[in-house]
């Protein structure tokens, strides 16, 4: 419904005066909620601009984790190594006594 109807149909009920001013109050509620809700929507630009950070961040956490993973696998395989250099002494030095 426009404003042009609303007023038509306000005015035969109201009056011309008095419709008129409901009309424009109505429209400017309308215009301060719509103001309301374009602050507190996210546009198009805002969701690209948050995909983007978002795709950074993830791609920073995969690196880490790679990072993280190479780390872990190679202090145990370091690990492994010296406990089976340590057996093979214990093992060298109970077969020489």
């Amino acid at each position: 419904m426009t404003d042009i109807q609303l007023f038509q149909i306000l005015k035969q009920r109201l009056g011309d005066k008095e419709a008129e001013s409901l009309v424009s109050f109505v429209d400017s509620k309308l215009k301060e909620s719509n103001e309301q809700n374009l602050k507190t929507l996210a546009t198009k630009e805002d969701l690209v601009r948050l995909e983007g950070k978002l795709t950074t961040a993830i791609e920073v956490s995969k690196s880490e984790m790679i990072k993280w993973t190479f780390t872990f696998v190679m202090s145990a395989v370091v690990i492994n190594i010296i406990g089976i250099i340590t057996a093979f002494f214990a093992l060298a030095n109970l077969i020489r006594k």
